[in-house]
């Protein structure tokens, strides 16, 4: 009966605390190819998923409007990680990590336009190859 009830009541990924938040919320701002200026929060991220599907989530409050803000969920999956980082001969560290999922960020704000909802998106070793490049981790 226990065992029922801690799968009844578990958490779900979405609802566990997310980690690496910042002490101080600061409001950034970026302009993107499309025009507009998208202002952001970095609130943490959180682990989600086991085996192939485990990745990070790094989430954003963003807003380009400053009347409505939405989620933008980023996965950085474990696997394609790993496979960046036995190709490259280095570990990314969690700084390094964070930076590609931010350019993977302003690569959304960059090609979609009037981004006005929540959104979800997997950071893939391709966008980790082509970002790595642009921030010299290679």
């Amino acid at each position: 009966m226990k065992a029922w009830l801690d799968k009844v009541f578990a958490k779900q990924p979405e609802q566990l605390p997310l980690k690496g938040k910042p002490p101080i919320r600061r409001e950034k701002a970026y302009s993107a190819d499309t025009g507009y200026v998208y202002q952001y929060f970095y609130e943490g991220y959180r682990e989600s998923g086991a085996g192939d599907d485990a990745a990070d989530k790094y989430v954003f409050t963003v807003n380009s409007d400053r009347a409505s803000s939405f989620t933008v969920t980023l996965s950085l999956n474990h696997q394609a990680r790993q496979s960046w980082q036995q190709d490259h001969k280095r570990e990314l560290n969690p700084t390094e990590q964070y930076a590609l999922v931010k350019m993977a960020l302003f690569q959304i704000f960059d090609e979609r336009s009037n981004l006005s909802r929540p959104t979800e998106v997997a950071v893939t070793y391709d966008n980790m190859e082509e970002h790595a490049t642009t921030l010299d981790f290679l």
